[in-house]
């Protein structure tokens, strides 16, 4: 079980209430200090029903092969996560603008390149941040050149996993503990979990990827064969990990 989620159970008055914390990486005091992650803390009657289904899943006493809001590994993320891609390129062939950005630590796992591709060869526009392997090559005639791919590397372990879709304006954002690996999506137990507050989809568009995206001091494209470009520039100074850094309280 890799995904990264707890449950708590509480009763109120006359009735009993789920509170749930979902994040994108390590419930690990030591490497908190390295890595940089993101959370989301609800009280949603669906999602605290979804954690429980998991839960109850995990430990056996369930065959669930369907929820309400998550994206479960190895049940139904695959499937989910393909079909988000093609409603992408559905909307841009009926004329709308279509829009990927998928933040990750990995880009490895076939079917997911091959539906990548065929975005954007629909053209659909897709920003990838993927710190580490990236099995996929932007920019190739034909098959990729609506595709960049830029890899964050700075003092801090970039660790979250965000994944933004355009929706026909219609925005869905999704947060998880999975890469887009052959082994996250079919051998282990994960999550991807729906941010539906449009303050937070705002918030995660304009100002955390859209950092990422302008880093000029972190950030390496990589080119159609492969290789990669350190983005440095003499352009004022975009560091997203500053950007983000949060002062130490004084001891």
């Amino acid at each position: 079980m890799h995904t990264k989620v707890a449950l708590v159970v509480r009763r109120e008055g006359e009735r009993i209430r789920r509170y749930v914390h979902m994040s994108t990486g390590n419930y690990n005091p030591l490497t908190a200090r390295l890595y940089t992650d993101l959370s989301l803390f609800t009280a949603d009657e669906q999602i605290g029903a979804d954690v429980t289904d998991l839960f109850n899943y995990v430990t056996g006493y369930s065959a669930k092969n369907e929820y309400r809001k998550l994206m479960v590994a190895p049940v139904d993320m695959r499937k989910r996560m393909e079909a988000l891609i093609q409603r992408e390129i559905e909307h841009t062939r009926r004329g709308l603008r279509g829009h990927l950005i998928l933040k990750m630590n990995a880009l490895e796992d076939p079917g997911i390149i091959r539906s990548l591709y065929q975005a954007s060869q629909a053209g659909v526009r897709i920003d990838l941040i993927v710190r580490g392997i990236c099995c996929l090559r932007p920019g190739v005639e034909g098959i990729s050149e609506n595709i960049e791919v830029r890899s964050i590397v700075g003092r801090f372990l970039e660790h979250s996993r965000i994944f933004y879709f355009h929706n026909g304006g219609q925005e869905e954002v999704y947060l998880g503990s999975a890469d887009l690996m052959g082994r996250n999506l079919n051998h282990r137990v994960e999550i991807m979990f729906p941010v539906e507050s449009m303050r937070l989809i705002a918030r995660l568009r304009d100002e955390i990827l859209a950092t990422y995206l302008k880093d000029n001091r972190n950030a390496r494209t990589m080119r159609p064969d492969g290789s990669w470009v350190w983005e440095k520039s003499g352009e004022p100074a975009v560091d997203s990990q500053s950007r983000f850094l949060i002062p130490a309280r004084p001891a």
